[in-house]
C-alpha cells in the first residue's frame, strides 16, 4: 500500500511551516527518486528528513557552512550514462523489451512490434496525467508496451514529487516493469554490490509512485517487485541485464516516506525562528542545522550534501557512528568513543554487557601482545649488546 495521506489542512499547514524553514522567497528544491532513496538508506537521520522535506538546498546550505560537498555525479559519468542509455533504448526500445522478456517474463509471447507512445505534455503535472493515460492505454490494448522516461507522481509530505524513472515496461498480462538503466559495469554477470543496492533503493521509489497510479484503475493492474537493472557488458557498451527483487527496498523506503508526511514533529521541536537559508550568517545557520539530530555515517559521504559538515560533527562529539553502522550495531549502549575506551579499561560500564565483556577482553588480548613485542624486543637489544 502507498504511504498514507495527510489531510488538506494538514498538509497546507506543513507546506507554510517548511517554507518558513527554508528562507524567506527561497524556492523549494524538488525532491527526487536519489534523495527519497537516500532517506531510505538512512531513516534514522531527522536532519536530512526534514531539509528534504523542506525542499532545502543542502549543497548550497553545506557550502554555507563552510563544508562544501563533493557529492554528485561528474559530468564525463553523466555523458557516458546518457550515451549508454539511447543505445539500450535505439530501435524502439527493441532490445530492451527483448531483455525485459528473457529475465523478467519468458514465459509470455516476445514482441512482434514495439509500441512507444509519445508521453510529451505541458509541465510534470501534464506528463505524469499523460503518462497515467499512456499506462491505462497500454493495459487496455494488451501486448507489449515501452514508456521511456515517463513521469509519476509520489505524495511526499502532503505535496507531490515528480519522478522519471529510465522506463517502464507493460508485459502483455497487464503489469508493470520499472527498468533501471546504469552506467557502471556489470563484470562476469555481477556489479557492485553497493551501488546494485543503491539502484535497487531508487527503483523502489519509481514502484510506490507506480502503484498509486494502479491503484487508480480497476482492476489495479500488478507493479511487479523484481525491476529490471540494465548495466555495461563487461568493459563494453553492450547492454547486460539482471532481475533484481526491490521487496525490502520498497517497504524501508514506504516506511520512510510514512514518517516524512510526519515531519512537522520534528519541526515543532525546533527554536522560535528557525531557519536554513544559505543567506543567514555561518553561525546563526550553524546553530539551525545543529539543532536537528543527524545520525552520521560514513555511507552519508556518497549519498548527502551535508556528510562532510555532518562528519566533522560527529568527529568532534567523539560519536562511534562516525565509525560505521556496523561498529555502532556491535556496541550496544556504548555511543562515544570516550565511553568505549573508558569500558575497555574498567573504568565504567556493566561487566555482563556483552559488548563491555568483548571490549575488556579486546583490550586485555592487545596488552599481552604488547608487552610480548617488547619483552621480545629487550631481548634481542640484549642479544645484540652481547655480540
Amino acid at each position: 500500500m502507498p504511504p498514507p495521506r495527510t489531510t488538506p489542512q494538514r498538509a497546507k499547514a506543513l507546506r507554510h511551516r517548511l517554507a518558513e524553514l527554508r528562507g524567506p522567497d527561497v524556492p523549494a528544491k524538488a525532491l527526487d527518486a536519489r534523495a527519497l532513496a537516500a532517506l531510505a538508506a538512512n531513516p534514522g537521520c531527522s536532519r536530512r528528513a526534514l531539509l528534504d522535506g523542506a525542499g532545502v538546498n543542502k549543497a548550497a546550505l553545506a557550502s554555507a557552512l563552510g563544508a562544501p560537498s563533493a557529492f554528485g555525479q561528474s559530468q564525463f559519468a553523466l555523458t557516458r550514462g546518457n550515451a549508454f542509455e539511447a543505445r539500450v533504448k535505439a530501435d524502439g526500445g527493441a532490445e530492451l523489451l527483448r531483455l525485459v522478456r528473457e529475465k523478467l517474463d519468458p514465459g509470455a509471447e516476445p514482441p512482434e512490434r514495439t509500441y512507444a507512445p509519445d508521453l510529451t505534455a505541458s509541465g510534470p503535472e501534464g506528463r505524469t496525467a499523460r503518462t497515467a493515460l499512456a499506462l491505462r492505454e497500454a493495459v487496455e490494448a494488451g501486448g507489449w508496451t515501452l514508456l521511456g522516461h515517463p513521469m509519476l507522481a509520489l505524495d511526499v509530505a502532503g505535496s507531490p514529487a515528480f519522478l522519471e524513472p529510465d522506463a517502464v515496461v507493460v508485459h502483455p498480462d497487464g503489469s508493470w516493469t520499472v527498468v533501471e538503466i546504469k552506467s557502471f559495469p556489470m563484470l562476469d554477470g555481477s556489479a557492485d554490490p553497493a551501488k546494485v543496492g543503491a539502484a535497487a533503493r531508487q527503483a523502489a521509489v519509481y514502484v510506490l509512485a507506480l502503484e498509486e497510479v494502479a491503484a487508480r484503475l480497476d482492476p489495479a493492474p500488478e507493479v511487479r517487485h523484481r525491476v529490471l537493472l540494465v548495466c555495461p557488458k563487461d568493459f563494453s557498451n553492450l547492454p547486460a541485464a539482471s532481475a533484481v527483487d526491490i521487496r525490502k527496498q520498497r517497504a524501508v523506503t514506504a516506511r520512510q516516506l510514512a514518517r516524512l508526511t510526519r515531519i512537522e514533529e520534528i519541526a515543532a521541536a525546533l527554536p522560535e525562528g528557525t531557519c536554513f537559508s544559505p543567506e543567514l550568517p555561518a553561525e546563526q545557520l550553524t546553530a539551525a542545522v545543529e539543532a536537528v539530530p543527524a545520525t552520521y555515517a560514513p555511507e552519508c559521504l556518497a549519498a548527502c550534501e551535508l556528510a562532510f559538515h555532518c562528519r566533522d560533527r560527529s568527529r568532534t562529539a567523539g560519536a562511534v557512528t562516525s565509525l560505521g553502522r556496523a561498529v555502532r550495531a556491535e556496541l550496544g549502549g556504548l555511543t562515544t568513543v570516550e565511553d568505549v575506551l573508558a569500558a575497555a579499561r574498567g573504568e565504567s560500564g556493566d561487566p555482563d554487557d556483552p559488548a563491555v565483556a568483548a571490549l575488556r577482553r579486546a583490550a586485555a588480548l592487545r596488552a599481552e601482545a604488547l608487552a610480548e613485542a617488547a619483552e621480545s624486543r629487550s631481548g634481542a637489544v640484549r642479544g645484540a649488546a652481547c655480540h
